[in-house]
C-alpha cells in the first residue's frame, strides 16, 4: 500500500515538473515576430490566421495556463513567417489547447 502510494506521488511530482518546462521551441524565423493587441496592428497589413494548438493535459494532469499560453504564441509567431507576417494577434480564447491568431505584416 505504502509502495503504491509513492508511486503516485512520484507521477504526480514528475507531471508538475514536466509542466514547468516548454516543449515549444521559437524558430529563428519566429524570433522576429511580434505578438500585439488588436489595438496596435491598426496600420499593419493582415496576411490571414493561423490556428495553433497544444496538449492541455500532461499524463491526465491539466497543464498550467500560463504555459499554455506561452506556448501558443510561440506556436503562432513561428507560424506568421510562413505567412511573410511578423506580427500575431490573438483573436480567440484559448479552447482545449487550441488558439487562432491573426497574422499581419507590419512595416515600420
Amino acid at each position: 500500500m505504502l509502495k503504491k502510494f509513492y508511486f503516485i506521488l512520484f507521477s504526480v511530482l514528475v507531471a508538475f515538473g514536466l509542466n514547468a518546462c516548454a516543449t515549444v521551441k521559437l524558430t529563428h524565423g519566429g524570433e522576429k515576430a511580434r505578438v500585439l493587441s488588436a489595438g496596435e496592428v491598426a496600420n499593419c497589413q493582415k496576411r490571414g490566421a493561423t490556428t495553433v494548438k497544444v496538449k492541455p493535459t500532461l499524463m491526465t494532469v491539466p497543464r498550467q495556463p500560463t504555459v499554455i499560453a506561452k506556448e501558443l504564441q510561440i506556436l503562432a509567431r513561428n507560424s506568421s513567417v510562413n505567412m511573410g507576417g511578423d506580427t500575431v494577434t490573438a483573436i480567440s480564447k484559448i479552447d482545449n489547447g487550441q488558439q487562432t491568431f491573426a497574422v499581419y505584416r507590419c512595416i515600420p
